[in-house]
């Protein structure tokens, strides 16, 4: 046993079904050998990236009709990577990142689940150099900014990854760093656009939240 449960679940988006294994729930935690640790997750962070949030199926439901011809995407903070299935699904070029180390192996069981070919992954420490992982013109998040000092750490490690010309989108739960982040990118040169998210998810549920476009 890998020291956490896990479950299958069913993510429909429109028409288009995704079958998704996630952790069984937010009490799991498994870390022998200190992984996250170096990573800079706490054990009650340590469970986050194997659920699937409702902006993260925002966001996914959003990346159903995304223009992306010709766009090289990065996925920040992906998690399970729903938004990034979607793309890689139409074909898109899409490249995944998340600093957890469980990230990349719970990637690779939802491709096969989806019957999709490999997908791009990359570790993307925020605060850290990520030499590997190269530019983009186009770069997507869901819920990252849950944290105060993420907004300014967020921002560096975008601009750092971000094209001449790009565009950013961040879908934000309304959790209280929107202003802060918006200040951080608009220091850096970036156009700002922020937008009401629709009020409810692809289940019904209800969802309150914003889209942070960004551009240069």
């Amino acid at each position: 046993m890998p020291g956490y449960q896990v479950k299958h679940e069913t993510h429909m988006l429109g028409n288009s079904r995704f079958e998704i294994r996630s952790l069984l729930d937010r009490q799991q935690y498994a870390d022998p050998d200190g992984a996250a640790l170096a990573a800079g997750i706490s054990c009650a962070s340590w469970p986050l990236f194997g659920m699937v949030w409702p902006s993260a199926r925002m966001l996914a439901n959003a990346m159903q009709t995304y223009h992306i011809d010709g766009k090289r995407i990065l996925e920040v903070g992906c998690g399970l990577a729903l938004a990034s299935l979607v793309i890689h699904r139409r074909l898109g070029d899409i490249t995944a990142s998340d600093c957890h180390p469980l990230t990349e192996g719970f990637l690779q069981d939802n491709l096969r689940l989806n019957h999709l070919p490999l997908l791009k992954y990359q570790t993307g420490h925020w605060d850290r150099e990520n030499l590997a992982l190269g530019k983009f013109d186009l770069i997507i998040a869901s819920d990252v900014l849950y944290e105060r000092n993420q907004p300014e750490v967020l921002a560096t490690f975008i601009d750092r990854h971000a094209n001449e010309r790009a565009n950013i989108i961040v879908l934000d739960p309304d959790r209280g760093n929107r202003n802060a982040f918006c200040r951080s990118m608009v220091a850096r040169g970036y156009a700002s656009d922020v937008q009401r998210a629709g009020r409810s998810q692809c289940t019904g549920e209800a969802y309150k939240g914003h889209f942070l476009n960004f551009s240069r």
